[in-house]
């Protein structure tokens, strides 16, 4: 049975959110992006955590960190528990590490008692897409979906994914082994909501019940530069200005649609002098609903829009994929296992879609998965203001070891067969 409730452990939860925080590529905010140096510091701080609970570590060739808690009997199936522990630029210190953090403080509490299952704890490498322009990065190697395009992809300074993970001191070659072995049962993924409406439900857990999908987009506007002082403005052809008019109107399209999110994130301009009218501004795209269909149409009609404005103001308009992601469902066992273990903290059981994408949709792909989500103070998340409070983590431990014992004892889970 789950052990008593008590501070310390949440205590320690988030000191050592905070303890992973530290470990970063700038002074002074936190930002750790796919296999920089602060991500080698992360891995031997949490390999000294796990390590005397009987853990076997390893980093798998993409970078993430394994760490296999062992069953009863050997060779049993194992239940994957974890999150990503990369960062976004001037990040909080929980989005993601909470739930590998959560992961290990879930492995102590146990205090080594072994069930008919494995646990494996999982800090992937990548999942933010901050370094490659490419998110989720560690979990595709678990579905095998670590293609050569993908290793070939180049970050700012020109070193290619492979060429990160050379420089690491991983092997190539062995990304085939990352993979998730056949007759894994599942994974759980504890995260933050990322998002105000826990706080507003004033619950303290919930279970996801899909991911919604997601497509990221990059357009180009491309016009004339020429001199800012010179050149009367209606005979201008100014990219920065055909790019401010798509991008309200891809405010008001959200708007009008309910359940509809789409954000312009980035916008470069080029050559970007004060004096001169810009020849391309180049723009990201990130458009979200849990209807696929919704969101194409959105999509869709965006890129028109694009192609209208530049041909009314004498432009051109191009525009490329990087990522189309469909909505994700949650796996039903799962979830209604969860919302038992979140009843049995005393809490109501609550669903809800995610908006952000999480390593989960990317691992269902293969094997059973579910998330469950923690109450965000005020909604801020890719923050640093982002936090979490005490009495949620008490509640996200006790709803953990209530799964753990109800999976142990549940027929039908150990009746489940993955091929991976």
């Amino acid at each position: 049975m789950p052990t008593t409730v008590n501070t310390t452990r949440a205590h320690t939860v988030i000191a050592r959110c905070l303890r992973l925080a530290s470990f970063t590529e700038e002074t002074g905010s936190i930002r750790r992006t796919f296999l920089s140096p602060p991500m080698r510091a992360c891995h031997q701080e949490i390999a000294r955590w796990i390590e005397p609970l009987g853990v076997t570590i390893r980093i798998d060739a993409a970078g993430n960190l394994r760490g296999l808690y062992p069953a009863a009997q050997p060779n049993a199936p194992r239940l994957l528990i974890g999150s990503h522990l990369d960062t976004v630029p001037n990040a909080g210190a929980y989005d993601g590490v909470l739930g590998v953090v959560l992961a290990v403080a879930l492995l102590e509490q146990l205090q080594g008692r072994r069930l008919p299952f494995g646990i494996e704890a999982v800090g992937f490498s990548e999942e933010e897409g901050v370094r490659f322009g490419t998110p989720f990065i560690g979990s595709r190697a678990l579905v095998g979906r670590l293609d050569r395009e993908l290793l070939d992809t180049k970050d700012m300074q020109g070193r290619s994914v492979r060429g990160a993970i050379e420089a690491f001191g991983l092997n190539l070659e062995e990304i085939p082994e990352a993979k998730l072995e056949d007759g894994t049962l599942g994974y759980i993924e504890f995260h933050m909501e990322q998002g105000p409406v826990l706080e507003k439900m004033n619950q303290p857990l919930a279970a996801v019940e899909a991911i919604a999908g997601q497509s990221r987009r990059e357009f180009r506007f491309i016009g004339r530069a020429n001199h800012a002082g010179t050149t009367p403005m209606n005979l201008r052809h100014d990219a920065i200005a055909a790019a401010a008019e798509w991008i309200l109107k891809v405010e008001r399209m959200a708007q009008d649609i309910p359940g509809l999110v789409a954000t312009v994130g980035q916008i470069e301009a080029t050559p970007g002098a004060a004096n001169v009218i810009a020849a391309e501004a180049r723009l990201s795209l990130d458009v979200r609903h849990g209807s696929d269909q919704i969101r194409k149409d959105a999509v869709d009609n965006l890129i028109r829009l694009a192609q209208e404005i530049a041909v009314r103001r004498g432009l051109s308009a191009r525009q490329s994929s990087v990522l189309k992601q469909s909505t994700v469902a949650m796996d039903p066992f799962f979830m209604a296992e969860i919302e038992k273990a979140i009843v049995a903290t005393g809490c109501k059981p609550y669903r809800m879609m995610s908006g952000a994408g999480h390593d989960a949709m990317i691992l269902a792909e293969k094997i059973p998965t579910a998330m469950i989500f923690l109450r965000t103070p005020g909604g801020i998340s890719h923050d640093p203001a982002e936090s979490v409070t005490g009495e949620d983590i008490e509640k996200a431990i006790e709803c953990g070891l209530h799964l753990l014992d109800q999976l142990a004892a549940s027929p039908q889970f150990h009746k489940r067969t993955i091929r991976a």
